[in-house]
């Protein structure tokens, strides 16, 4: 496999820890990836979701950064509809003085919540349509040509961050073609428009300052274990949790206190639809079929950079994945 390797970590909170626990595991799986040779670990913004812990990505990164000394770091991703680009060039700024060199800024165009949270967070429903300008004004900040005259971005002017597209869409990948920059599809939670989307990025594609030619990021689950026995245990926890999280409403409850016996009542009254419908390109066993899952998922996709969920129920579970994985390729 010659594509990079990466991973995206969701910063779980799995059930009966804290947002402290996820935190320390946040900062364990940092270190093993950063010992095993990945290239980079993107956090993601999610807002009002029990089993995430990452809303103040900003602040996780920096957190994440002090414990590690190598690794890329970086948002995958900002949800920029929820913030002033000025805001994000100012964070990014911030973290890119702290680590030189190591900070990436993916963006998305998604509000990443319902109604009633973006409200909570005082943006306008309207404020996506705004995204192709939101992301020149957010590139001119950092790189010291600010669109708006007497402001600049401090810390942040000329820090010329690294800006990544990310979407799970043909306008996202469009856009990212446009303005020439990477492309990161959202394949291992909505996998439809996978190839389609690739496709229209590498046709739209133009050179800019910042990439001379298409950057393709694919994103795909990995449950990597020593037997392909504790590989499906492991996945079959992922994908209760997975039910849980969509559907406990439907039982009244929050999906913490969702029961194994009725996770797996909800996955066979038709949740496995959209549960694996969701993890469709998902690598699960051992390294040896991990390895031959992703070879074919790179021939299919022919990406540049692999970036790996790594779905385990456990904190120890999930860095015995990565190591198996990083052996594997």
């Amino acid at each position: 496999m010659r594509a990079r390797l990466s991973i995206l970590d969701l910063a779980p909170i799995a059930r009966g820890q804290t947002a402290s626990d996820s935190f320390a595991a946040s900062v364990a799986l940092a270190r093993r990836a950063e010992e095993l040779g990945y290239h980079r670990i993107w956090y993601a913004e999610h807002h009002n979701m029990p089993s995430i812990a990452s809303s103040a990505t900003s602040v996780l990164i920096a957190h994440i950064g002090a414990q590690t000394s190598s690794i890329r770091l970086g948002s995958g991703g900002i949800m920029l509809p929820n913030h002033s680009p000025l805001t994000i060039a100012e964070q990014f700024g911030t973290l890119e003085a702290m680590y030189p060199g190591r900070i990436d800024l993916g963006l998305g165009r998604a509000p990443g919540s319902d109604q009633n949270t973006t409200y909570a967070l005082r943006r306008d429903p309207r404020s996506a349509e705004a995204f192709p300008s939101d992301v020149r004004e957010l590139q001119a900040y950092l790189a010291g040509d600010s669109r708006v005259p007497g402001v600049n971005a401090i810390p942040g002017k000329g820090s010329k961050v690294p800006l990544y597209i990310l979407g799970s869409s043909l306008f996202g990948a469009q856009l990212a073609g446009a303005y020439g920059l990477p492309y990161a599809f959202a394949s291992h939670f909505a996998p439809d428009d996978l190839e389609h989307a690739i496709a229209a990025y590498r046709s739209e594609f133009k050179p800019s300052a910042q990439l001379a030619e298409p950057y393709v990021i694919a994103g795909v689950n990995v449950t990597a274990a020593d037997t392909a026995e504790a590989a499906r245990s492991q996945f079959q926890k992922v994908r209760r949790a997975r039910a849980a999280s969509l559907f406990a409403r439907q039982l009244g409850v929050s999906p913490a206190e969702i029961t194994d016996e009725q996770a797996d009542g909800l996955l066979a009254r038709g949740a496995a639809v959209h549960v694996d419908h969701m993890l469709t390109y998902s690598a699960v066993g051992t390294p040896g079929e991990i390895s031959d899952y992703l070879d074919g998922f790179l021939k299919k996709t022919g990406a540049d950079e692999l970036i790996v969920v790594h779905q385990a129920p456990g904190t120890e579970d999930r860095l015995r994945s990565v190591t198996l994985l990083a052996e594997a390729m």
